[in-house]
This record gives structure tokens, sequence and C-alpha cells, in this order.
């Protein structure tokens, strides 16, 4: 992890902060430097700022981030359940406990370590570590994720995304009993202040977000949802499942209940939506519940039958 300084002077005041660094940088792109803000690797005198901050001469600027320079990502023979592929994007149907992509301590075993293998261009726009990532789902949640394939590809994704024109649906099996059928989680996500790997609920250095969910199957102890995102924020959903009393089961993050051993959370990118960058085809992707995800489920019908 490098730490690189910034000091604002007075010709560069009032500069938006993601454009400010995009200026200091040219390899550095608007989306890597938003992730790095949203990651709370970006600080404006010592506190984290939101991208749309507005700099002031002599602010003191510190952006952390991995060393591309130093950091080779090899490509790996991983297999890949590949849910659709042409030439422009590929939808993968990520298992449990695979990281996306490589960072300081985690450089194989990730999605791109076997994208890199199984494909012989992937976009540039993210950098080195991050080629083809459009966007992430944590290493314990499964399912799908769209990479793209080319520069093209990517800027016409990366916009869907933030025009909220991709449709993605979770599967979640949460605790506890949810009474009613849909809900609008509108709340927004920030930073946690009190631990750093967190993301919390919290008016300051937030960004909106709301989650759609309803009600798929009660359990006397369970409820299994269906949600989608309208925003697309760290931990997102589970975040937000917690907010409204209902932790995403086996969540080591943000559930504080252990009731059964699931190696991570039981949350499942089931379907994605989005308008081909070339043909301007609506595509839609399925994946099946994992199978221990299933078998969980089984279990809990069996019990209550």
């Amino acid at each position: 992890m490098k730490e690189i300084t910034y000091i604002v002077s007075e010709e560069e005041a009032k500069t938006r902060l993601d454009k400010y660094l995009a200026a200091q940088d040219e390899a550095l792109s608007r989306s890597r430097i938003q992730s790095l803000v949203d990651e709370g690797q970006v600080c404006v005198n010592g506190n984290i700022q939101k991208a749309n901050y507005k700099v002031k001469a002599n602010d003191t600027i510190v952006l952390k981030m991995e060393d591309d320079r130093e950091l080779e990502v090899e490509p790996e023979n991983i297999p890949l359940d590949i849910r659709y592929e042409d030439e422009d994007v590929i939808v993968i149907n990520k298992p449990k406990g695979m990281v996306v992509h490589p960072a300081n301590g985690n450089q194989n075993g990730t999605l791109v370590n076997a994208l890199l293998y199984h494909c012989k261009d992937l976009s540039g726009i993210n950098g080195v570590l991050r080629p083809g990532i459009v966007h992430r789902i944590d290493k314990d949640t499964t399912g799908l994720l769209i990479v793209a394939k080319n520069d093209m590809a990517h800027a016409s994704l990366s916009k869907q995304l933030q025009t909220k024109s991709v449709n993605r649906l979770y599967y979640a099996l949460v605790h506890g009993v949810i009474p009613h059928d849909f809900g609008t989680i509108d709340a927004p996500i920030g930073r946690d202040v009190n631990d750093r790997q967190k993301m919390a609920v919290t008016a300051s250095n937030s960004k909106d977000a709301r989650t759609h969910f309803k009600v798929i199957e009660r359990f006397k102890e369970y409820t299994l949802v269906e949600c989608r995102l309208e925003t697309g924020r760290t931990h997102q959903i589970r975040v937000h499942m917690q907010y409204i009393g209902h932790p995403v089961v086996g969540d080591e993050k943000y559930s504080y209940r252990k009731t059964m051993k699931t190696g991570g959370q039981l949350l499942h990118a089931h379907q994605l939506t989005f308008v081909h960058p070339r043909t301007n085809e609506t595509i839609t992707v399925e994946a099946p519940l994992p199978t221990q995800f299933e078998e969980i489920l089984e279990e809990l019908r069996a019990k209550e039958a």
C-alpha cells in the first residue's frame, strides 16, 4: 500500500475532490477514484470526504492505494461458472470465498486471475489490478457479476450502473420474521466512524442508499427475501438488513446472531439485467442458489413441516 500526499494550490481550489485527483494522475480513472473514496482511502486534512467535496487552498489530501507497479497479476487456470459470454461482456456466477480482484496480501486465486486465463482481453479502464471489473460483490456473497472485455463495454456498463438502469436481484436469508410482504429501506450509508472495516447507516460522509425487498418465504425464525438494489453502496444489503433488525444469516461482520455455520453470509446475486453495450438488446442472466444455500432452506422446511 502506498500513500500519496497532495497540497491544494490557490488555483486548484473549489474543484471537486474526484476531479482534483484525476487531474493529478492521468492513470487514475474517475471510477477508480470513486472506488477509493468509497473505500475510505482518501482523506482531506485527516477526514474522510465525499467525491463532490470542493477542495480548498492548502488542503492536505492523502490517497492510499495499492501500487500497481509492485503487483503482477498472473493468469490462473481456475474454473469459472460462465452464465453469459460474447465479444464484449462476460457474466460470471461467483462462488463463495472468491475475492473479485487482487490486493496486497491477496494476489492469487481471485476472479481476475481466473478471467485473465480465460479471456484474451479485458477492459483496461480500472488498471492492471481490476481489468474489466465494472462492479463487485463481496468475497462471501455468491452470484452474478458482469465483466467488460473492452473499454467500450466498460464505459456503457458503468453509465448504466450510474443511471440505475442495471437491475440486480439478490436472495438473502435473514434473521427474524418480517411481517410485511414488501418494503423499501431508504437510509444513507457511509464508513462506520468506529470501525473503518465496516459500513453503517450514518448521516456523516454518507451517500443515498435504497434497497427494495419482498418476502419470498417465512420460517419460524428466519425470512427468505428478494432484494433489489436501486443504488450500489458497499455492503448495502448487509448494512440495510441489519439496520431494520433483520441481519443476513451467517454475516460475521454485521450480524449479532450466530445460529448456524454457513461460512459467510447467505446472500446470492441471482438475476442481472442490463442493456448490451453493442446491440442495445436487453439481456437477463440468472444463477440458481448455491447448493449450501438450498440445503439450508430445505432443512428449515423439513423442520417446520
